[in-house]
This record gives C-alpha cells, sequence and structure tokens, in this order.
C-alpha cells in the first residue's frame, strides 16, 4: 500500500468522523429545542460543535502545510540527486582513468593477472583473510601473492604499496 494512499484516506475519514460530530451536535441541539439559548446545555452542545469543526479546519491546515513542507523536502532531495549524480560522473571519470594508471603500473612491475587483483584490493585496504575469501583462495596464496607483488614492485609492505599511488594525491587549494 503506497503511504501517500494511507494518508489522504486518514485525512477523508477524520473529516468524516469530525464533520459526523459536528452534524449531530447541530442535529442534537435542532432536537432539543430550547427554551432559551443560554443554558449550560445549549453552550455545551455548541461549543462541542465548534470545537469539531474547528479541529476539521486546524487538520486540513495542517496537512495542507505538511504537503508543502514534503514537497519542498522532494525537490530538495531531486536536486542532491542531480548534485550527486554530476559528482559521481566527474568522479568515475577520474577513477577510471586512475584505475588505468594503476593497471598500467601493475603491468610495468610485470604482475600476473592475479597478482594484480591481489594488489589492488591490498590497496583498497582488504585483509589477507579478506581477499582469500573474495578470491576464493587460501590465505596462505594470497600472503605468496602479496609477497611477489611487494619482491616485483620492490616495495616492503603494504605501507608503501598505498604511499607509492597515494602520496602525491593532493587536495586542490586547500585555502579556498
Amino acid at each position: 500500500m503506497d503511504p501517500t494512499d494511507a494518508g489522504v484516506r486518514f485525512r477523508w475519514v477524520a473529516t468524516a468522523l469530525f464533520g459526523a460530530i459536528a452534524l449531530g451536535g447541530a442535529i442534537d441541539l435542532a432536537l432539543d429545542q430550547p427554551a432559551t439559548l443560554w443554558s449550560f446545555h445549549i453552550l455545551f452542545e455548541a461549543g462541542m460543535l465548534v470545537l469539531s469543526l474547528g479541529a476539521v479546519a486546524f487538520l486540513w491546515l495542517g496537512w495542507q502545510g505538511a504537503d508543502r513542507t514534503l514537497e519542498r523536502t522532494r525537490l530538495a532531495l531531486e536536486a542532491r540527486g542531480a548534485e550527486r549524480d554530476g559528482w559521481r560522473a566527474r568522479a568515475e571519470k577520474l577513477l577510471r582513468g586512475l584505475g588505468e594508471e594503476i593497471d598500467r603500473q601493475f603491468r610495468e612491475w610485470g604482475l600476473t593477472p592475479v597478482e594484480r587483483e591481489t594488489a589492488l584490493l591490498l590497496l583498497k585496504g582488504f585483509g589477507h583473510k579478506e581477499i582469500a575469501a573474495l578470491q576464493d583462495k587460501s590465505e596462505r596464496t594470497v600472503r605468496q601473492h602479496s609477497v611477489a607483488v611487494y619482491r616485483k614492485s620492490g616495495l616492503s609492505g603494504r605501507a608503501q604499496l598505498s604511499a607509492f599511488f597515494l602520496e602525491d594525491l593532493l587536495l586542490p587549494d586547500l585555502e579556498a
């Protein structure tokens, strides 16, 4: 069930209930045929009638305000979505280029396809156990691939591997 359908249904049911209370109060007042308009009974029923009609008006005004707020929120969310999509497109282009350069460097070091995959997962921060699970290999095999990556690259470990690719990565103009 669509939540907006349930909300609309609730609005109409609540309006109908308060309307029925107001109508019942008006009918009761008319059937009482009071001798005076200033008796407690008449004033009480008139107050209940006004209260019921006021509740209907209050609820409808609140629902209209909620609808306006919801619409503004939807528009803001769409704008953020467009902003996010633009950022993703720009980032994907840059990351694709970075990924290609990382792969080019891996090939330059003479890494095999499995070693390149292991090296990339090491760069992403995965541990040997996690890489073993992802590659469906033993942890020992992953460690051997890691050692081969470090030996072929001339680097001493994961920290130097990460630093090799990220050391010169700078944020543009930190003062702005």
